[in-house]
């Protein structure tokens, strides 16, 4: 559903960076701020809940120690959201 709003120059101008930063389409990252003050989206979730829930068949990520690296990487992503 198509939805208009106004925003501030500064703002518009921030938006537009932020979402570039992130690859995404100013409407996704709007969509994503919306999910996430509505509690559709829980940005403090633990994600070392899903590593090793899976098998490739090749490297086990969890075993080898790397699932602290892997939980620090998305923690870095956050902080910069």
């Amino acid at each position: 559903m198509r939805t208009q709003i106004a925003l501030e120059p500064e703002q518009h101008v921030q938006v537009k960076q932020k979402a570039a930063s992130l690859g995404i389409t100013m409407a996704e990252y709007i969509r994503r701020l919306v999910d996430r003050d509505l509690g559709r989206v829980d940005a403090n979730a633990d994600v070392s809940a899903i590593v090793g829930i899976g098998s490739s068949g090749g490297s086990d990520i969890a075993a080898e120690g790397t699932a602290i690296a892997v939980a620090e990487a998305v923690a870095t992503l956050r902080s910069r959201e």
